[in-house]
């Protein structure tokens, strides 16, 4: 068990948290939420002794182990693959290297012979020997292939360094585990195997996580960061999130009921304060309106915009035909003779484990770059905007959010542009901010009321829930859900794969398999997992 006693955390004259006192209990998987901004990955930091707090304790029970996941991919850059996974068990690492460092001795002494004796018996005991083999398991199953076990860590992709510290926090079966956004740059096949093996463990496990699937899956329990404390309730992210929106509509319905009823007796206070015959009534009630107040509902930190497509027309049949379209990045060729055509109402989910390979096909479709072989061909009834990965070139401006968005305007009203920022949260003196200086999700949010400002046919997005927090994933997810036309996207969200899409194309520098089916369906297929294999 991992808790806290009243913890306080301020800096800069900001309190993040304050006098939060919460206990995780053993056996339990706490999916720690809240706004971004709002302190959880710097609570998480606090536990694990990475950053200290203003005031308060952080408890954890003798003998327990900690362990966390690293975000740092460049910590162990020298280091072989295997020896960074087996650093997730310390005191056998430490074993590990004293035994290395004597054997590598020419000629040990009476003494260092004693100790090897000792160190091999400890070693043995803490299963020290299929250590090695344990670790290169965990590592295949997170996607590392073998031929890379005993490469250093200089040598790997970002995508594969931060799957070896995910294997490096999980290894050493840790009582305490902090993950920190553990599904990010995993594949699906990865996820669902953490998904299994946060399930099975018995240890204590607080995750921080935007993927709303995965909460659901793997958290017993949810911890919410807001009005700068934290509450635990029992359940998983869905089950608090309906629980949340009941508890707040109650008090809503309560404070509009005890502001009615105000109403009431301040009419009659008016009508008979005079009257002399109801004066002691009009009294009354004056008291009564004295002891009658709404509940002040405190201002939370979580906020959703409202994501709404509107097509100003509809698609044709044919939305657009990919003919036999290949193309190289840096000389590797990432797309081989693709070839497909998209239908009008369809919502096609690209998925696939090269992310290049994904973005490149979007890049083609958006016209942003041109195949080396092959052609796109739009229906003439289709108007499509985008939203691409990187969206640095949309934001190197010196415009306000109210100019940038204005120059997308096909009207130019500008209290029809400050609604459409309205809706994206952007209220007030915000829409005078620079749009080069927004936050990563600011900048999202702003990408979302340009492409709606357009009211166009299709929609083309490339991985558009990164940097945003959960209820603008949700509201994103309801808005794409609603919209009747064409979709394309990539995503690494399950809940919006398998909630939006009604098509998967799958895309490899081998080539590509396309069928019409829901995500969850086609992952669960074996027909699809045997094909999948050969796009590897």
């Amino acid at each position: 068990m991992i808790s806290t006693s009243e913890l306080t955390l301020s800096f800069s004259g900001r309190t993040l948290f304050e006098n939060v006192s919460v206990k995780f209990v053993d056996g339990n998987c706490y999916g720690l939420i809240g706004a971004n901004g709002a302190g959880k990955s710097t609570f998480l930091k606090i536990l694990s002794g990475e950053i200290e707090q203003s005031s308060g304790l952080v408890i954890m029970d003798d003998g327990k182990t900690l362990s966390v996941l690293k975000q740092d991919q460049f910590a162990h850059e020298e280091c072989e693959v295997i020896d960074v996974v087996l650093m997730g068990n310390a005191a056998l690492y430490k074993i590990h290297e004293e035994r290395k460092e004597l054997y590598s001795k020419e000629e040990m002494t009476e003494a260092q012979g004693l100790r090897v004796g000792d160190l091999e018996v400890e070693f043995g005991e803490m299963g020290g020997y299929t250590a090695e083999a344990d670790a290169s398991s965990m590592l295949a199953d997170l996607g590392i292939n073998e031929d890379l076990h005993y490469k250093t860590m200089k040598e790997l992709g970002p995508g594969e360094k931060i799957r070896v510290l995910l294997a490096q926090a999980l290894f050493g079966d840790p009582d305490v585990l902090l993950l920190d956004e553990p599904t990010n740059q995993l594949d699906y096949q990865s996820v669902l195997w953490l998904e299994k093996y946060l399930m099975d463990i018995k240890n204590t496990v607080i995750v921080v996580s935007h993927d709303r699937h995965f909460l659901n899956k793997v958290c017993t329990h949810t911890a919410d960061l807001d009005y700068k404390e934290i509450k635990i309730y029992p359940g998983n992210y869905d089950f608090w999130k309906k629980s949340s929106e009941l508890s707040a509509a109650q008090r809503l319905d309560k404070n509009k009921k005890i502001e009615g009823r105000v109403k009431e007796l301040e009419d009659f206070v008016r009508r008979f304060s005079a009257n002399a015959s109801k004066s002691k009534q009009a009294t009354s009630r004056k008291k009564l309106i004295e002891k009658l107040s709404p509940e002040e509902l405190p201002v939370s930190s979580r906020k959703s915009p409202y994501i709404s497509f509107s097509p100003v027309s509809k698609c044709g049949t044919d939305v657009v035909k990919v003919k036999q379209v290949s193309h190289s990045v840096e000389g590797e060729l990432v797309l081989n003779n693709v070839s497909f055509t998209i239908n009008k109402n369809e919502k096609v989910a690209i998925i696939g484990d090269n992310s290049i390979t994904k973005t490149t096909l979007l890049q083609i479709l958006s016209g942003e770059i041109t195949p080396d072989k092959g052609e796109v061909e739009w229906g003439d009834s289709v108007q499509f905007t985008s939203f691409p990965k990187d969206n640095t070139k949309f934001f190197d401006t010196g415009a306000t959010l109210l100019e940038w968005l204005t120059g997308y305007s096909e009207t130019n009203e500008i209290q029809e542009v400050r609604g459409f920022l309205g809706r994206m949260l952007f209220s007030g003196d915000d829409v005078k901010k620079v749009v080069s200086v927004l936050s990563g999700g600011e900048k999202a949010r702003a990408m979302f009321s340009k492409m709606m400002v357009t009211s166009a046919n299709t929609l083309i997005f490339d991985e558009p829930t990164d940097h945003l927090d959960l209820e603008s994933i949700s509201s994103l997810n309801d808005g794409l859900s609603a919209y009747s036309e064409c979709i394309i996207f990539t995503s690494h969200d399950y809940e919006l794969l398998n909630t939006v899409a009604n098509r998967i194309i799958e895309v490899s520098p081998k080539g590509y398999f396309d069928q019409r089916t829901s995500f969850s369906e086609y992952m669960e297929s074996e027909i699809v997992a045997k094909k999948r294999l050969s796009l590897k």
